[in-house]
């Protein structure tokens, strides 16, 4: 058997030794790596820009600026439900008591069918709550563009 003297001085004298060695060395350092890119991405990024990231999954029926299967988004905070002109909207949405701002917003997208039904919305929802709090965070700040201001209402 070759003994093997690691820097320390520690000899290794068998492969378990070694992947010992290597397990305690690389294992730290990998958790590390690990923990700190979900850090910066949980906690580092602007709120508007990773809600920009979750507004990709809208986007199939949204947009900011023109209706689509969905409504357009310009516009959204404090209006009523159902209103966006252009848009033919369900009985439920046009029906409905709902005031766009960020509570009802977060509630209704976290589960669309449950919280209004008869909606035409058939997605399941936005279930993560950092998720929502982006996308919110975003769609205010959209709100604010010159986009939507050439597109007010």
């Amino acid at each position: 058997m070759i003994k093997l003297l690691h820097k320390t001085g520690v000899a290794l004298q068998s492969k378990q030794d070694y992947l010992g060695l290597l397990v305690s060395t690389l294992v730290p350092f990998t958790l590390f790596a690990c923990v700190s890119s979900i850090s910066k991405t949980a906690y580092s990024e602007d709120p508007v820009i990773v809600g920009k990231k979750v507004y990709e999954r809208c986007q199939g029926c949204h947009s900011l600026t023109d209706n689509r299967t969905g409504p357009k988004h310009c516009g959204l905070f404090g209006r009523k439900a159902g209103t966006a002109q252009g848009y033919d909207y369900s009985d439920a949405m046009r029906n409905g008591k709902i005031v766009w701002d960020e509570a009802t917003l977060d509630a209704f997208i976290k589960a669309p069918l449950q919280n209004l039904p008869g909606t035409t919305m058939g997605y399941a929802g936005v279930k993560n709550d950092n998720d929502r709090a982006n996308l919110i965070a975003y769609l205010k700040q959209a709100s604010h563009s010159p986009e939507c201001k050439e597109h007010k209402q």
